[in-house]
């Protein structure tokens, strides 16, 4: 008899008549997590605390969102196949959010965030980016509970234990954990991104390039190992091919910005605080009328 990781009983609970899922609360623990760490990075480089806060109002909703669409493009069958759901896209508190569109649409929010708080993105995003990867693997915890998105059949002694779905009629078995694979690949890779930026005190962006290299790497081979149904292309799975070329393009994007800026960025705002008392002084107008005078003179 083989040791196990067993599988969680059940993935919702009541508190009368309000349902607590456990996806739910996953995500929202690693969003949580995430805030911490990229508000305690930002002050260390020398911005404002509140200033997270303020950008995550738009950065949040704009990547659940985009994480919603990604899954929903990429795995259609369920909501517009045979007998499939449109409006159970809809849904997302079931489970279903790809981390692809969960990134790009968010990045586009934190964008958005950044500019109304009047700083740059390049350094948010490298603060940002140790958190992110925290952030997914607390997240992978929902799919433990949900008993889905595992791996091929296995008898390693770490085997994760699905029970038998009398919906679907999928026989339960000992498959990969391919959710504590990506969990633990997460932690190590917050890790190492912490140390490397202080080890080597890289800005401008490369943070955020190096997360993704990091975790399109793990992602890759943790792909390989799932069975859950998904798009294929040429004989491999969508998610594959997409960890392959964001990945390849992170990298390359790392070696041309850090030749292009090598070090960290000397300031965090849109406009230097030089720049924006230059400015302040050539608009605003003198306070004595004779400087006014005399100016028109010269």
């Amino acid at each position: 008899m083989i040791a196990v990781i067993p599988s969680p009983p059940q993935g919702v609970w009541h508190l009368g008549p309000f349902p607590i899922r456990a996806y739910a609360f996953a995500i929202l623990l690693g969003i949580v997590a995430a805030l911490w760490m990229t508000r305690r990075r930002w002050v260390e480089r020398g911005g404002d605390a509140d200033t997270v806060l303020e950008i995550s109002f738009w950065a949040v909703p704009f990547g659940i969102v985009g994480g919603r669409i990604y899954h929903v493009i990429t795995s259609p069958e369920a909501y517009f196949g045979p007998g499939g759901d449109p409006v159970a896209a809809l849904y997302i508190w079931r489970g279903g959010l790809g981390i692809w569109g969960a990134v790009a649409f968010g990045a586009v929010g934190a964008w958005i965030g950044c500019r109304r708080q009047g700083v740059r993105l390049a350094p948010f995003a490298d603060a940002l980016a140790p958190g992110l990867l925290v952030a997914q693997g607390i997240g992978r915890l929902g799919n433990w509970f949900n008993q889905e998105l595992y791996g091929r059949a296995t008898s390693v002694p770490w085997g994760l234990r699905i029970d038998p779905n009398p919906e679907t009629g999928e026989a339960g078995g000992i498959y990969h954990p391919t959710f504590l694979y990506e969990m633990l690949w997460n932690f190590a890779g917050a890790a190492l991104l912490i140390w490397i930026d202080r080890r080597y005190k890289l800005g401008y962006g490369r943070v955020f390039w190096l997360y993704v290299v990091i975790y399109t790497t793990g992602r890759l081979w943790i792909e390989l190992l799932r069975i859950d149904p998904a798009t294929h292309i040429l004989g491999l799975r969508l998610n594959v091919w997409t960890s392959i070329i964001v990945g390849v393009g992170a990298l390359v994007a790392f070696v041309v910005v850090g030749r292009r800026h090598p070090g960290r960025d000397t300031t965090l705002l849109l406009a230097s605080p030089t720049a924006q008392d230059d400015e302040k002084t050539a608009t605003d107008p003198p306070a004595d009328p004779r400087e006014a005078g005399s100016a028109s003179q010269l």
